[in-house]
């Protein structure tokens, strides 16, 4: 660790306590009942709330996979995982975006307190009318989101040197892997066929334009983007990554996936993760059967409807009432 980390651990060690103070003194001054934290920090800030001021009701919500987003660095998950018990466990309650957060929290991280699901919503959406032909000369992939390592769209630069037909491949987002993927790109020869479109504020009408959407994670919290692919109709494959991708597209019941081989889900295709063979073939098993996209394109989009906001804010309406 060096001096400049070393210093921007100690300033957050020496601000913390200062900001329960201002924080504690702004809920009183202002007779506020509810204290609602997103986020970790916020959250153990939340918890210490409780310490100082009975009468608030906090809430708090885990927002990641706890074990995997907080284990770049030994110390801070060590930090994590004392920290952790101690405080979210004074809130009066919890709630995540997935029961596999849940469970992680409870059996990781000690939390004991009483613990909820709440899904993050999706915006209705017009269904997407296929416009591929039975063998289509414009088959086109799509992934959304920051180009960075835990994303592993390299994943999908792989399984793409292993297709043979046709087909394009839109990047939609920006991130410190740019280069990096552009270059492994050029390198695999398949520079022709993928498009780094960088940060659009319109991704919707990327997806409009696609075939199928495929998500690389290694890990998420909860992928929104694997929803709004969902609901506009798209066919979708994706990493059985912790968490989500299970929750949304098999109900959360629990498989098991050969490697090299693809799973056929409830909503969409699920493989493992970093399995580029299985992608492929995933990839190749959509494109060879039209019927099979459009079941699996219908499917999507009536799941994505069990994530509507008319669903989800009333959940979240008895969590606060």
């Amino acid at each position: 660790m060096n001096s400049n980390t070393n210093l921007n651990l100690i300033s957050k060690i020496f601000l913390f306590p200062k900001l329960v103070f201002l924080y504690n003194r702004f809920l009183q001054q202002n007779n506020i009942e509810i204290s609602l934290s997103l986020l970790t920090r916020p959250n153990l800030l939340n918890g210490l709330i409780k310490l100082f001021n009975k009468n608030v009701k906090v809430i708090i919500s885990e927002r990641c996979y706890p074990s995997i987003a907080y284990s770049s660095k030994s110390y801070r998950l060590k930090l994590y995982k004392f920290l952790i018990p101690k405080l979210y466990n004074k809130a009066d309650v919890l709630f995540s975006n997935s029961y596999e957060i849940n469970k992680d929290l409870n059996e990781n991280f000690g939390v004991k307190l009483p613990m909820n699901v709440i899904y993050n919503p999706v915006i209705k959406k017009t269904f997407k009318t296929s416009h591929s032909t039975e063998a289509p000369s414009d088959y086109t992939l799509i992934n959304v989101g920051s180009l960075y390592a835990i994303k592993n769209q390299s994943l999908l630069i792989n399984a793409l040197a292993n297709i043979k037909f046709n087909c394009k491949l839109y990047f939609v987002g920006n991130g410190v892997d740019m280069e990096k993927l552009k270059f492994k790109s050029k390198t695999s020869n398949l520079d022709s066929k993928i498009n780094f479109v960088g940060k659009v504020k319109n991704v919707d009408d990327y997806l409009l334009k696609s075939d199928c959407f495929i998500l690389t994670s290694n890990s998420e919290g909860f992928p929104n983007v694997l929803l709004e692919a969902m609901s506009v109709g798209l066919p979708v494959i994706s990493t059985n990554c912790k968490s989500g991708p299970l929750e949304i597209l098999n109900e959360n019941e629990t498989i098991v996936i050969k490697k090299g081989e693809f799973y056929l889900a409830k909503y969409g295709i699920l493989i493992n993760i970093n399995d580029s063979i299985a992608l492929a073939k995933a990839i190749e098993y959509f494109y060879d059967n039209k019927s099979e996209r459009d079941y699996y394109a219908k499917l999507a989009y009536d799941r994505s409807k069990d994530f509507n906001l008319e669903r989800i804010y009333p959940q979240l309406k008895d969590i606060l009432c």
